[in-house]
């Protein structure tokens, strides 16, 4: 299956290579037929752990539309997403998602997800860095402010 939209994130992630900018992602988000935002891989060229494609084209996306949701969006990634960058991507709510090398072809070139998905199942007090609760009833009152708020904007 060819596709122009897959073919601009793949080529985003080679150009972003031979750059020197970042790792070998990239991403675009398509609304109505056209792509609105791209991104690529900018971790090591921002220092910024969440500079991942796709991230930096939801970031993208939703400043063009003026709006935290994708609906009516499709996204289309160089690499099945990670863990974070599939939580930041159904926080989204785009309609669909594309992606072409899987998560095993990442990780043999040194980009890993395995551990993260293990520690999510982990029990707190298993986790490799210590994940401690505490002042949760004092944390609690920003619930209910937000509970109580009649104007919210629910996401």
């Amino acid at each position: 299956m060819d596709n122009a939209f897959m073919a601009r994130a793949i080529q985003l992630s080679i150009e972003n290579v031979l750059s020197g900018r970042g790792g070998p992602f990239g991403a675009v988000v398509v609304k109505d037929g056209e792509i609105i935002a791209e991104g690529v891989n900018g971790v090591t060229e921002t220092n910024d752990p969440t500079a991942h494609a796709e991230v930096t084209a939801i970031r993208a996306a939703c400043t063009r539309l003026q709006s935290f949701e994708l609906k009516g969006c499709e996204i289309y990634t160089s690499c099945e997403p990670c863990p974070m960058c599939l939580g930041a991507i159904y926080w989204a709510r785009p309609d669909r998602i594309y992606f072409g090398n899987t998560a095993d072809d990442a990780a043999k070139i040194g980009f890993d997800d395995s551990l993260i998905y293990r520690e999510m199942s982990e029990q707190l007090s298993r986790r490799r860095i210590p994940t401690i609760q505490m002042m949760r009833e004092e944390a609690l009152e920003a619930f209910r402010v937000w509970d109580a708020k009649a104007d919210k904007a629910p996401y």
